[in-house]
């Protein structure tokens, strides 16, 4: 819906300078002369398309975290609701973010609840988010909840740039060598077999392979490359399926060295999350669902969707999570210990405590293990190559001499 900026006089002859949601611009005239304002001018803003990857574009995680954490300071001074939401927008660098508040706020103003507003932008405010907030509103302890998403924003947000800087780095220097690898194919060993060919003589047996291989890349590259491409857009199909989505995960969570990494990720997502959603005072049935769907993994979710309907009949949460054999015996035991003892909370603030410092310690060791391998890998390959184009040069100075 389009968003107009407008200034006008209140009945005091204040200037209000603001931003209302309408359908066209007559409708928005209509509001504000409801609200009894004489209208000065009046002009549409330019739409920014929000994008649908996490937050939006131009709405960073950063940025929604310093929004959680001033919207509740400003809670909990005692500054309505509404004028919180109005001095936030003013203050924002980004468009797409101060049109969402801006129409957050007029929601607000004309009678809706925040999280009410707030569902209505869901690729920026989370089904977690928006549910915290309505606990918030429930209990009265609204600035309490909105400060403590954002400490959970923060947390999840810095466990995702560690498990990226783990899978940046070796994905950058294996790329660097498969290129330097296939400069030397497609362009340097072409160039030595037409010296060789000059010379005349039996090359090498490596060198004959080297060439050999250096042919054949350069005669079918172009096929490899198409061949390639098809198989990437087949297995990106495949992956949006259910079954393909399935084995995927699976995969993700079993594969050698990133696999331990990626379940300890997801172990702690779990416990932050749910720990957050009950400590806030969502229904347990409410949180796990919400946990859920918010994993990012169907294995995840199918063995949290178990637990749900377990407790829907009367079992525990951590019989379901021990059947699946998802989560690590240490986890379903402590969450166990924790259901008997009724601080369920504090056992799942304690294992994501010490998974998320898990986490530090395997993304640490992948990348002191990982260095060495692609770094000797590098070295063996290149050097393999520049060997077997030398060693013709090598017989021949012997030959000479």
């Amino acid at each position: 819906m389009p968003i107009f900026k407008y200034v006008a006089k209140d009945d005091e002859g204040n200037t209000v300078n603001d931003f209302i949601e309408a359908k066209d611009e007559m409708v928005a005239l209509d509001m504000l002369r409801v609200k009894n304002l004489i209208i000065i001018s009046i002009s549409q803003q330019k739409q920014v398309k929000v994008s649908k990857r996490f937050g939006s574009k131009g709405v960073k995680g950063e940025e929604l975290v310093i929004f959680s954490r001033q919207l509740a300071t400003m809670v909990n001074a005692g500054i309505p609701l509404v004028q919180s939401l109005d001095i936030l927008s003013e203050q924002m660098d980004s468009i797409n973010f101060r049109q969402v508040v801006t129409t957050v706020r007029g929601d607000v103003e004309s009678g809706s609840s925040l999280s009410a507003a707030l569902e209505k932008h869901p690729k920026i405010f989370t089904l977690l988010y928006t549910n915290m907030v309505k606990a918030g509103e429930t209990s009265g302890m609204l600035d309490e909840i909105l400060d403590r998403l954002a400490g959970y924003l923060e947390k999840n947000g810095s466990l995702q740039r560690k498990v990226k800087s783990a899978m940046v780095y070796p994905a950058v220097v294996s790329l660097m060598a498969m290129s330097i690898t296939l400069v030397l194919l497609l362009k340097v060993i072409p160039t030595f077999k037409e010296i060789f060919s000059t010379l005349g003589g039996t090359l090498p047996l490596p060198t004959q392979i080297l060439i050999g291989v250096s042919d054949t890349l350069r005669k079918y590259f172009l096929y490899a490359v198409i061949s390639l491409g098809l198989i990437g857009v087949g297995i990106g199909k495949l992956v949006q399926t259910p079954k393909g989505r399935r084995k995927l995960d699976e995969l993700k969570l079993n594969i050698p060295v990133f696999g331990p990494l990626l379940r300890k990720v997801a172990v702690a997502r779990f416990s932050r999350t749910l720990s957050t959603l009950i400590r806030s005072g969502v229904p347990i049935l409410g949180a796990l669902e919400i946990v859920g769907k918010t994993s990012g993994n169907v294995v995840i979710e199918d063995a949290v969707e178990k637990a749900r309907i377990g407790i829907r009949e009367g079992e525990s949460i951590s019989a379901p999570l021990a059947m699946s054999k998802a989560f690590p015996p240490m986890v379903t035991r402590m969450i166990s210990v924790g259901e008997e003892s009724g601080e369920l909370e504090k056992m799942l603030t304690k294992i994501a405590d010490f998974y998320e410092d898990q986490v530090d310690a395997a993304v640490s060791g992948l990348t002191s293990l990982i260095e060495p391998l692609i770094i000797a890998f590098l070295g063996i390959v290149v050097g393999s190559i520049v060997i077997a184009m030398f060693l013709p040069i090598f017989k021949l100075t012997e030959l000479i001499g």
